[in-house]
């Protein structure tokens, strides 16, 4: 699979991508070369420019996550969609397989969490506490089958590890999931959760884009979900 096949769309002002486990979009501590460099170059062949291409990254989502990141081509199209990100402008849509069914089969969370920078975890708190911020998502059972359930994930907030840390807060955590709680690995070192949909007005030409973005992958209850949704 080339870069150029986990583009979903591109025009002059944005590129939306479809990402696979283990990309990372910016550079971190790790050796890996990021999105940003990938599409860069990208951009630098496709048109031939012999300069620094600008590429601005407006949100970003984990690197064992997969789905829909939005990248800018220009400084306008960052900055807007920067604030639309900011301004809860932009509707997203993930869907999870976690372990252990949730109580009720279409729910609102809300809790407090905090990022410890250390260990890059977050913690979940019910109540209100200091140096914590309110996070809101509300779910949906989808599917159910072989001890797992889909959830489909409104987010309201963009809180670091949000879904994760508020499904294994409840006791579902997602599948692969270690660092929140459960209990091994996916082959593929990937997690369950999956950026599918997103939607927002064009930051530039205002007209209203919507995007769902496939899920690459090689685990098995990925490609079970496919044939079911195939069939529907």
């Amino acid at each position: 699979m080339t870069i150029e096949d986990q583009i979903l769309f591109e025009d002059n002002h944005l590129i939306i991508f479809n990402k696979i486990s283990g990309q990372i979009v910016q550079a971190d501590k790790t050796e890996t070369t990021p999105l940003i460099e990938l599409l860069r170059n990208y951009l630098k062949i496709k048109h031939q420019k012999s300069g620094n291409v600008f590429l601005g990254i407006p949100h970003r989502i984990d690197r064992p996550t997969t789905g829909i990141v939005i990248f800018a081509k220009t400084s306008k199209a960052l900055h807007r969609m920067i604030d639309m990100f900011k301004d809860r402008n932009i509707k997203k849509t993930y869907w999870a397989i976690v372990k252990n069914k949730p109580e009720i089969e279409k729910g609102r969370l809300e809790h407090y969490l905090k990022k410890n920078e250390r260990n890059n975890k977050t913690s979940v708190f019910p109540h209100e506490t200091p140096n914590a911020k309110k996070a809101i998502l509300n779910y949906q059972i989808m599917y159910s089958f072989d001890n797992y359930y889909l959830l489909n994930v409104d987010l309201e907030t963009g809180r670091h590890h949000q879904i994760r840390a508020q499904l294994s807060f409840i006791g579902s955590p997602i599948k692969g999931d270690l660092k929140y709680n459960f209990d091994r690995p996916n082959q593929d070192r990937s997690i369950c959760l999956h950026a599918r949909k997103i939607e927002f007005n064009h930051p530039v030409t205002k007209e209203l884009m919507r995007f769902e973005a496939p899920v690459l992958t090689n685990e098995n209850i990925w490609k079970a979900i496919a044939e079911i949704e195939f069939s529907l």
